[in-house]
């Protein structure tokens, strides 16, 4: 599955999970994406959208 955003390009970002003694194994932090019907460049398509786009009305959704 694609983990970027097609409207804004967030992508998944790294760090650490820190256990009770304090050792860093690495993680990562995925977006939260929606598989979307939308318009994109005039054609109605299915994308990854993140909720922060959605929410935001940043996508034309089509019908």
């Amino acid at each position: 599955m694609s983990r970027v955003c097609a409207i804004c390009g967030k992508k998944p970002s790294t760090g650490n999970n820190r256990s009770h003694s304090m050792v860093a194994t690495k993680r990562r932090f995925n977006p939260n994406l929606q598989r979307v019907r939308l318009v994109l460049d005039g054609k109605p398509t299915r994308d990854y959208v993140c909720t922060r786009c959605l929410k935001a009305g940043k996508v034309v959704k089509a019908v």
